[in-house]
């Protein structure tokens, strides 16, 4: 079983970057793969971009490629969010997840431990 912990969530300008991380317990943590999800009032949970186990292989949403990175520190149990020229669209509840296994799965249906979420909010 593993626990996640989001932070670094904030309130920045269009155009602005900000490095969301997220802290996870447990001995198996380089078992699992790693997404992070966003949530925008009134929407669906949809997923950002995925890390698997290894690092190896990455998944990104159309909607940030480009101008997002994920990676992962097996050694610090942490997975981070890089977040380059941010837009109001992005504005949402950031969600990191976790399942045991090595599939870079989009669907959220596929991850079972979720953190409580840090909220980005991007002005325009």
């Amino acid at each position: 079983q593993v626990q996640l912990v989001e932070s670094g969530g904030g309130l920045v300008q269009a155009g602005d970057s900000l490095r969301l991380s997220c802290a996870a317990s447990g001995r198996t943590f380089s078992s699992y793969t790693l997404g992070w999800f966003r949530q925008a009032p009134g929407k669906e949970r949809e997923v950002v971009c995925v890390i698997t186990w290894s690092g190896t292989t990455t998944y990104y949403a159309d909607s940030v490629k480009g101008r997002f990175t994920i990676s992962r520190d097996n050694a610090k149990n942490t997975v981070y969010l890089q977040m380059n020229s941010l837009k109001p669209e992005d504005t949402a509840v950031y969600y990191c997840a976790a399942y045991w296994g090595g599939q870079a799965y989009s669907s959220r249906h596929y991850y079972d431990y979720w953190g409580q979420g840090t909220q980005v909010t991007v002005s325009s």
